[in-house]
Order: C-alpha cells, then structure tokens, then sequence
C-alpha cells in the first residue's frame, strides 16, 4: 500500500513552496475526508498528511523524473501483486484464514 505520493510541479516565483504545499496538503486532506468519511475516525485529529515534505528542483532532468513516477505507479502495482500471498496450511492443503484486525 502506498505511504507517499511523488508529484512534479510548477510553482510560480510569487508563491513560498510551503504555501503551495499547505494549499495542496489541506485541500487533498478535506477531499479525501468529505469522499471516504469512515477515514474521520481513523485520523480523528484531521491529520491526514505528515508534516514535513520534501522538495527539490529540477532544471534539465523534467522529462527524467516525469518518467520516473510516471514508471512508479507500474512497480508499485507490479510489487503489490507480488506481494500477495496465498496462505496454505502445509499440514492440511487447506487455505488459512487470516484474521482481521
């Protein structure tokens, strides 16, 4: 499951990077609350984002990194199927169920 997102942005000069950060971190958060509401009681505290970020430039490499997360969404969903695994009693044949938590 994904725990950050990459994104490749344009910031013009009249805006501090941490202004443009804390529109689109605030904004995601109340869209992705007011869609997935049982989200609320997970992140009660409206937290939904950590507090840091980080952020570079970057000059002659745009097309290099556009197709770097570009390529990452693919090798995230190729290392989620990956990942999954069938649990099979080794005794029995039988499939485990896992508990949910």
């Amino acid at each position: 499951m994904p725990d950050h997102i990459h994104m490749l942005v344009s910031i013009p000069l009249k805006y501090a990077v941490s202004e443009v950060v804390g529109y689109l971190k605030g904004k995601s958060s109340l869209m992705i609350f007011e869609k997935h509401a049982n989200l609320k009681y997970k992140y009660g505290n409206r937290h939904f984002w950590c507090r840091g970020y980080y952020v570079d430039t970057v000059g002659k490499n745009t097309a290099a990194i556009n197709a770097y997360i570009q390529n990452q969404i693919k090798e995230d969903l190729e290392y989620d199927q990956m990942s999954l695994v069938e649990y099979i009693d080794p005794f029995t044949g039988e499939p485990v169920k896992k508990n949910k938590k």
